[in-house]
């Protein structure tokens, strides 16, 4: 089994037409993704890769029964982009882009919730979820890993990948990139709630950043609710205080945020955590072969 998205859920692709679009686009068909539309409204009626375009998203769920959208419109359109997917009540928004302004992040994740939270959004600035061997929604490479009962949420798309290799052996359920950018839709809470839920899922690997508190509030609610093993890792032991490292969430201020002070968090939760990427991939691998 999967989370969020397997081999019946069909895409749309907002900004299809768009360079990263295009390309995007092509792979995740090569991936064996079902795209059924995309949108641009000055190009509505001409085709990408195949694929139709439409002028709405509204038009595209209409034509097709698109349930899942992803979103590589640039910055500038983003929020727009993403509250007229909201508005069609479409179950799930992948939102690739990257530089999308924080408030923006916190207008249309505020108006999902006042629709009645139907919508799910990954992102933004992540990329996207995987299903191997059902379906490819953002840009993770398909060839990684083959399908298995691993589920893997993380802040950093690179480790995502890495993380994914390493495991190749076992294979994945889901692969899950939330983003690293202070606000963003689907937490790493979120994805545990839904591994522990799904029968095809044995163990969890959870990979985070220094900066903020997602990691810890995540380890309480590991110790609370989730029963599965969990293997986690944290970004950012040699960073230099008070830098902004990579993502724009990832900044530590004095002892809060710091990978030490996530690491006691987690392992206070009965996570392993690895102190390097290959370290956890192995602890993940121990666990895989106790089953």
């Amino acid at each position: 089994m999967a989370i969020w998205l397997d081999e019946t859920s069909k895409i749309l692709v907002q900004g299809i037409t768009g360079s990263e679009g295009r390309k995007h686009t092509a792979r995740m068909l090569r991936a064996g993704s079902v795209i059924v539309g995309g949108t641009n409204p000055k190009k509505a009626g001409t085709e990408v890769e195949g694929v139709p375009v439409f002028a709405t998203v509204a038009e595209t769920i209409e034509k097709t029964g698109a349930n899942v959208s992803v979103v590589y419109v640039p910055p500038a359109g983003t929020k727009a982009a993403v509250i007229e997917a909201i508005d069609t009540g479409i179950p799930l928004v992948v939102v690739i882009t990257e530089g999308v302004p924080v408030h923006d992040t916190t207008d249309f994740w505020a108006y999902a919730q006042s629709k009645g939270n139907t919508t799910r959004i990954i992102g933004p600035n992540c990329p996207g979820i995987i299903s191997p061997g059902k379906s490819n929604a953002g840009i993770i490479p398909a060839d990684i890993t083959p399908p298995g009962r691993i589920g893997l949420v993380s802040k950093s798309g690179t480790l995502t990948y890495q993380m994914m290799y390493e495991l190749r052996d076992f294979g994945f359920s889901t692969a899950v990139g939330i983003g690293g950018d202070p606000v963003i839709g689907t937490t790493h809470i979120d994805a545990l709630d839904a591994f522990q839920a799904d029968d095809g899922t044995d163990a969890i690997v959870m990979i985070g950043e220094i900066g903020g508190d997602a990691e810890e509030r995540a380890a309480a609610y590991i110790e609370a609710h989730i029963t599965k093993p969990v293997v986690g890792y944290v970004a950012g032991f040699t960073a230099p205080e008070g830098k902004t490292m990579g993502h724009a969430g990832a900044i530590v201020s004095g002892s809060s945020g710091t990978a030490q002070a996530k690491k006691e968090a987690l392992e206070k939760a009965g996570v392993r955590v690895g102190k390097t990427p290959s370290e956890t991939a192995r602890l993940m691998a121990d666990v895989m072969r106790s089953f």
